[in-house]
């Protein structure tokens, strides 16, 4: 879809989310909406980011919830909420990246392989 509206002097936001949106959230997406043609959210709960499979489990999913705040925000958004399978193709797996040591740092420091979960949905979501 894309493709087909972006123009060679158009700008696309991109606001990766994972979800049950708050404030901060909407925040960006008005920033984006600022400074850019088009927006685009994504809502999807990353699996690799966990290691732990009850904390992912337990993550919250208000995708009805997020539709509807993302509509009052602006209809203009553009919202890709991707399935599992749709990221990752069968294949639930991170790939391994060098960040210098932030790695061990913040939520890597609780959840080994968090930041390799986050750069590979990073990347994924850039590649689509």
């Amino acid at each position: 879809y894309l493709k087909s509206i972006k123009t060679l002097h158009s700008t696309i936001g991109f606001v990766p989310t994972m979800g049950a949106l708050h404030q901060g959230h909407l925040t960006l997406m008005q920033q984006s909406l600022a400074e850019n043609d088009y927006t685009v959210v994504s809502i999807f709960v990353n699996p690799t980011q966990f290691n732990n499979l009850e904390d992912l489990s337990k993550y919250p999913r208000t995708l009805d919830a997020d539709i509807s705040k993302i509509s009052h925000l602006n209809s203009e958004i553009i919202l890709y909420a991707p399935a599992v399978d749709d990221v990752y193709e069968g294949e639930i797996l991170s790939q391994e990246f060098d960040f210098d040591g932030l790695e061990n740092q913040m939520e890597g420091k609780f959840r080994p392989g968090h930041f390799n979960g986050v750069g590979t949905i990073v990347k994924r979501l850039f590649e689509i």
